[in-house]
């Protein structure tokens, strides 16, 4: 079992931990000799998973544009190279890349150094095998391992660190993508014409406007914060942020450009603009890319996280013919049950969550922001032979009047028993009161109420990582969320080790 030293640096599947100073109140954690051991549990692990020796495994490194990477990745090929393994140092890189280069580079193992969408100080590292990123089990088996100082044996001759530029061939691999999909009459320059403004937030997806984009033929001039910089001074690279997303629409109308598409730090996640500034983003992103996944998966299911809303589940299976099955939220929940059902023999060729995680089974169930965007830009580009634009395709889909995210802070140290008893209690309050409780939630409750309570929905669910109970809602009508929040309060308020005030101060403004 985890220590409390060691089970902070667990975040769902991957390491996380504070790797620069430079914020009040948090210390460095992720030292050197942390970074060493982990990557030592990993490599001991790695070796008993393949069956084979250290001088045997070749593992890919990699790194976003953190002001902590180059310390960090020092110490993890330091840490492989010692053990005889040979390492491809790849230096800046997204983390879908990272995946990749065990499928094209048959690396057994690659890392990637990254926090995603964290602050500048903030740091981890991401594990992958040629299965795809560690499970939440695996994850702490290596942290167990290096808890109880299991390090692999000093080889006898030390491995190589070799710098490796697998960034052009993977740049290379979603060129081809889209000569494929859009078959343009000048087949090497498909996007001729087309005006596409990128946004990278300085982190690893500068890549796609000069190596991928320009090269095709695209005009991408108005794109912005291409070149890394660790300390993301412009705006958070989130596409789930709201200053991010403002920015990015803004340099789409001001360029005057067909299509807008932005990332996060290491480029596992993406959203797009269409050309009148307004996002594809969350539910708008989700029905896209179902689009996108249907087409060629008539009838198929779509995988996506808990929040997604009433107008989409109808956009799915009414609009698109699919099947919509509302999981739990966690990019690898979502992964993990795509591939479950797809096992089962259901086709399910999407998992997508709100955030702009998207993992295609056509891309090995990878979420990778760069790969969905792409299939994004070939879509606008094939409806723009028919003189159709993205917006046409979205036109059915009926989004809500109001939405809102209220973060409850649960106050008991052993929050998640709390948390349960919380959402066991209100599912009890919930039928005596004759709401309609959703059948096919997989977490928390979820709650219908009619026009005349609020015309909507709401999810209280217990956050994965954190003492937080996230409350979702979404209306169809002017104040219906407010209407809803009153009556979802009145309970709430009498829950102990619930911490109200942030719904309460909602309902009160």
């Amino acid at each position: 079992m985890l220590d409390q030293f060691w089970k902070q640096f667990k975040s769902g599947t991957d390491v996380r931990g504070v790797a620069s100073e430079g914020v009040s109140g948090e210390s460095v954690n992720l030292t050197d000799e942390v970074i060493e051991k982990i990557t030592g549990a990993f490599l001991v692990w790695l070796q008993k998973k393949t069956g084979r020796p250290a001088c045997d495994l070749t593992i890919a490194v990699g790194h976003d544009s953190r002001i902590s990477a180059s310390r960090i990745s020092s110490a993890v090929c330091a840490t492989l190279q010692k053990a005889g393994v040979s390492v491809l140092d790849c230096g800046l890189a997204s983390t879908p890349s990272m995946f990749m280069t065990t499928v094209d580079l048959h690396c057994p193992g690659a890392v990637q150094i990254t926090a995603s969408h964290h602050p500048f100080n903030r740091n981890g590292l991401k594990f992958f095998t040629r299965e795809g990123g560690l499970e939440g089990d695996e994850l702490v088996a290596i942290l167990e391992l290096a808890q109880n100082g299991v390090m692999p044996e000093p080889a006898g001759t030390p491995g190589t660190v070799t710098p490796t530029d697998y960034m052009t061939d993977y740049a290379a691999s979603l060129r081809d993508l889209i000569k494929k999909g859009v078959q343009a009459d000048d087949y090497d320059h498909p996007l001729s014409g087309f005006h596409i403004v990128v946004d990278a937030g300085n982190g690893a997806g500068g890549f796609y406007a000069q190596n991928v984009l320009a090269p095709l033929g695209a005009d991408i001039t108005g794109s912005q914060f291409l070149e890394p910089d660790g300390m993301f001074p412009n705006h958070i690279p989130n596409p789930e942020n709201a200053q991010a997303m403002a920015s990015i629409c803004q340099a789409v109308k001001q360029s005057g450009a067909d299509l807008g598409v932005i990332f996060d730090t290491d480029v596992d996640r993406g959203g797009a603009v269409d050309e009148n500034g307004e996002e594809i983003n969350r539910n708008r992103l989700v029905a896209v890319a179902s689009y996108i996944a249907l087409q060629q998966n008539p009838g198929g299911t779509i995988v996506t996280d808990s929040i997604t809303s009433d107008g989409l589940h109808t956009y799915i299976e009414e609009t698109l013919g699919g099947h919509h099955h509302r999981f739990r939220r966690g990019y690898k929940n979502v992964i993990d049950e795509a591939v479950r059902l797809n096992k089962e023999g259901i086709n399910c060729p999407l998992a997508i969550e709100t955030s702009g995680h998207a993992a295609l089974r056509e891309n090995y169930f990878l979420d990778d922001g760069a790969y969905l965007c792409t299939r994004i830009i070939i879509l606008a580009a094939q409806l723009r032979r028919e003189g159709k634009k993205l917006g046409d395709l979205l036109r059915p889909l009926k989004e809500a009047v109001e939405e809102k995210e209220i973060r409850l802070p649960i106050l008991e140290s052993d929050f998640r028993p709390c948390g349960e008893a919380v959402i066991e209690n209100l599912t009890a309050y919930a039928k005596e009161q004759g709401w309609q409780i959703a059948p096919d939630n997989y977490e928390g409750i979820r709650v219908s109420f009619g026009p005349e309570n609020g015309d909507g929905w709401f999810l209280l669910r217990l956050s994965v990582h954190d003492p937080i109970m996230p409350l979702n809602l979404e209306s169809n009508q002017p104040g219906g969320v407010k209407k809803m929040a009153a009556q979802l309060g009145a309970f709430l308020s009498g829950c102990q080790g619930l911490d109200c005030a942030p719904l309460q101060s909602f309902i009160d403004a």
